[in-house]
């Protein structure tokens, strides 16, 4: 079968090389690019042979694998697949698998990292000093003690279930499905309008669907503490982004730290969160760690091989 990996995935050039040589003693051939193009036409080209393609979170629609007449598997260097056309893929037979569980660690820790800086002002602080600043009458926040509302509780809302308790916070959770391996940690499960209420922080886990397409809403914003802050990781539009701009501008809320946007950055200029106050924004960093793109790597080239065995 002819493989193609679209884009490099944080991979040496030697070790794709490694690959190819792996592929061509079983039979197949495989090609591979060191550069990222999200352009349409040249991910086309770039499939067009292909029977099996590696792919991350760069959008892949019906119109380019219609393209692709021999493609019969997808191997999706990332977790979430809101990027991709299932629809297609399932009509054309198209076999489409993830690599759940690579960036665990990283969201959950970015999370945790986001809430800090958002807390005691780290980003503003560091821009602070560097002007001959100083603290002033600046107070941060502790994390110890706060009531935290994680919002989805599967792999990576549990990780970082499990940092906030070694912080001395209380957790309270909203989950679709409620896990009994989070609840004897003593998590509390609650209705999304009552963890917004109670929660100091709110922090984001979940995957982007029909079901949590702005989930968190302006009336969901609006239930939120003046003190609160909003953490999200997860996906862009499991947020109402101009809410939570609003809620920004008119103090509201007291901050946010986001990690994740409506389309990958970078963002226009004019985009709500530019300009919006007590705002950490990072450019979808939360999976981007050395460890997480060597698992992720293990994770994608062993679902090649696993299709190719049972092909």
């Amino acid at each position: 079968m002819n493989i193609t990996c679209i884009e490099p995935l944080g991979i040496s050039e030697e070790t794709f090389k490694k690959l190819q040589s792996e592929f061509k003693s079983a039979g197949h051939s495989f090609t591979y690019y060191m550069d990222r193009n999200e352009n349409e036409e040249e991910l086309a080209k770039r499939m067009k042979d292909s029977d099996i393609v590696i792919i991350s979170n760069i959008r892949l629609s019906a119109n380019v694998m219609r393209q692709c007449e021999r493609l019969k598997m997808l191997s999706v260097a990332f977790t979430g697949l809101d990027h991709i056309d299932l629809d297609y893929c399932k009509s054309h037979n198209i076999e489409v698998r993830n690599a759940a569980g690579y960036s665990t660690t990283g969201v959950s820790e970015l999370a945790i990292g986001l809430m800090i800086d958002v807390m005691r002002k780290i980003t503003e602080m560091d821009g602070t000093i560097r002007k001959g600043g100083a603290r002033g009458t600046f107070l941060g926040r502790e994390l110890k003690g706060k009531t935290v509302g994680v919002v989805g509780t599967g792999a990576i809302g549990t990780a970082t279930i499990k940092l906030l308790l070694a912080f001395g916070c209380k957790v309270i959770a909203y989950s679709r499905t409620k896990r009994d391996n989070v609840a004897a940690l003593g998590v509390e499960y609650c209705a999304l309008d009552e963890l917004m209420r109670r929660s100091d922080i709110v922090t984001l886990h979940v995957p982007m669907n029909n079901e949590t397409h702005h989930l968190v809403s302006a009336e969901m914003i609006a239930l939120m503490k003046p003190t609160a802050i909003l953490i999200n990781t997860a996906r862009g539009n499991v947020v109402d982004i101009d809410a939570l701009a609003a809620a920004l501008k008119t103090g509201k809320i007291a901050g946010a730290g986001v990690d994740v946007y409506e389309k990958e950055p970078p963002l226009p200029c004019n985009h709500p969160l530019i300009e919006a106050p007590n705002c950490v924004a990072v450019p979808h960093i939360a999976y981007a760690t050395r460890e997480a793109f060597d698992i992720r790597a293990d994770i994608v080239f062993d679902n090649v091989r696993d299709f190719l065995a049972k092909a």
